[in-house]
């Protein structure tokens, strides 16, 4: 995890979670004012049952495909691919092929 400055770069997001066999891993790689990023990784057929997040956040995909079910309807996410959820949105994710996702949580009561 990196504790944030005024300046905090990363590199390359990809490097920082592998995709392990028949798993889900996640890593807080970034927390700062408003903001938490944390990187995950899925193997073919991992999944996130539904759930709903206290904040809005936003989805992008790195690298695989993932099926994002929300709000009565599911996208396929693939690299380059964003999705914005506001707070309480119950939603799932499931992994077509090894994926990489960033998660952005987006706190609006900070500064």
């Amino acid at each position: 995890m990196t504790s944030a400055s005024a300046f905090t770069a990363l590199a390359d997001l990809t490097e920082l979670v592998q995709v392990q066999p028949e798993a889900t891993v996640s890593r807080t790689v970034l927390r700062a004012a408003g903001v938490r990023v944390v990187m995950f990784s899925f193997d073919v057929g991992q999944e996130l049952t539904e759930h709903t997040a206290a904040m809005p956040v936003l989805l992008q995909v790195l690298a695989g495909r993932l099926a994002i079910t929300a709000d009565a309807r599911t996208e396929e996410l693939q690299p380059g691919g964003l999705i914005h959820l506001d707070a309480r949105v119950p939603h799932a994710v499931y992994a077509h092929e090894p994926s990489l996702l960033v998660l952005t949580m987006l706190d609006p009561r900070a500064g």
